[in-house]
């Protein structure tokens, strides 16, 4: 074997080593297999044509085997080194997802490698991070359920147990019976409508409505409750086209869970207005009261299932916690959003928009939700202004 059958050998083992390095640098597994196959090309033709002029120069059969076993040698070991580069990652991710799969909600697969394995390893984490919170979502919404539900059942267990003792008559518990038995009624109602909406089996009939006139008829609806509490409520139009396609029911649904934790949390004396407006492409209905108020950094808890403030989570205050989530979700699967502030004077504003009908509308993406809300925002600021000055 001559000296430079060697050399042509050893040149190709090395050109084939580098070139499988290099590859294994690029940040993408389809570049590196572009560039495997170019190299599995161009390689063995150079050697060829190598071994060829060796052999028409000197006639040694013995150089071409050499140079064509060490050509081979170099595609197998680039192969190997690539392919240890693209699956130790994939096999990594493998065993990730079974350990998800097994109920490991903390496995997190690594980022690193060719850019496609690192996207398939940022969004497996993603993936994962998202089932993690929704089950522990799930738990709680299990613990504040069985709660909320242990305190009526309670109430009804104790009030039975005297009747069955004789320690009462019967007719002097029939009234708290049943007001408890209508609170357990309306918080399963309430968990059964959460869960529609989770799952989104909510049946929506979407129609043209006049969004003034129904908040006007939910207001007149409420209007007797808060007399009785010595609270003004009051319906406030600002102009505009408040024409929209939406479920009626459903919006009726909203601001009757709306009013109706405005009027639980607002004190005698205080004032609740239930403004529509249009403008900007979108209707804007906000319910905003001179109740307890809410911190601007608990503004999007408030739709979280169950979640009501510290000082308001007592069996005497009434409700689940569960309109706000509700709400939230009725408005959303229309196209909508809900969001909730503090206004500039206290107490609590919460408002959604809806996509308006009108001439060149469109629905409602974020960019128009964004300039909706800051729209709607300060001319109900400044409303409130003009009528505090009055």
């Amino acid at each position: 074997m001559t000296l430079l059958g060697i050399s042509v050998g050893v040149g190709a083992l090395v050109i084939g080593t580098v070139a499988a390095l290099l590859l294994r640098s690029l940040r993408s597994v389809r570049l590196q297999l572009m560039g495997l196959a170019l190299v599995a090309v161009l390689l063995p033709l150079g050697a060829v044509l190598v071994s060829g002029l060796v052999m028409f120069h000197m006639g040694n059969d013995a150089d071409f085997i050499f140079i064509t076993g060490v050509v081979t040698m170099s595609g197998l070991l680039g192969a190997f080194l690539l392919a240890r580069n693209i699956v130790t990652p994939l096999d990594v991710i493998r065993v990730a997802s079974q350990k998800l799969a097994a109920g490991d909600l903390g496995a997190r697969a690594p980022e690193a490698g060719p850019s496609e394995l690192s996207e398939l390893g940022s969004s497996f984490n993603v993936m994962a991070t998202h089932l993690e919170e929704a089950f522990d979502a799930r738990r709680e919404l299990v613990a504040w359920a069985s709660h909320d539900l242990r305190a009526p059942i309670t109430s009804l267990q104790a009030m039975l147990e005297a009747i069955e003792d004789g320690i009462v008559e019967p007719r002097h518990y029939l009234s708290p019976l049943q007001s408890q038995v209508r609170l357990l009624g309306a918080l399963v109602d309430d968990l059964f409508e959460l869960a529609c909406i989770d799952s989104g089996a909510v049946t929506l009939e979407f129609d043209a409505v006049d969004l003034e006139h129904l908040v006007a008829s939910c207001v007149h609806r409420f209007e007797a409750e808060a007399t009785a509490r010595g609270v003004h409520l009051f319906a406030a139009q600002r102009g505009g086209a408040t024409e929209s396609r939406c479920a009626p029911d459903k919006i009726e649904r909203v601001l009757t869970n709306l009013i109706t934790n405005s009027l639980r949390y607002t004190p005698a004396g205080g004032k609740i207005t239930v403004a529509v407006a249009g403008g900007a492409g979108a209707v804007l209905v906000s319910v905003e009261d001179t109740g307890i108020g809410i911190a601007p950094e608990v503004t999007e808890r408030v739709f979280e299932p169950f979640w009501r403030a510290d000082s308001a989570r007592n069996p005497a205050s009434g409700g689940a916690g569960l309109g706000l989530a509700i709400a939230r979700g009725l408005i959303e699967a229309q196209g909508g959003r809900i969001w909730a502030e503090p206004p500039a004077n206290g107490g609590t504003r919460i408002s959604f928009v809806l996509p308006a009908i009108c001439d060149g509308a469109s629905p409602l993406d974020a960019n128009a939700i964004a300039v909706a809300r800051a729209f709607f925002r300060e001319e109900t600021d400044i409303e409130t202004q003009r009528a505090n000055m009055r």
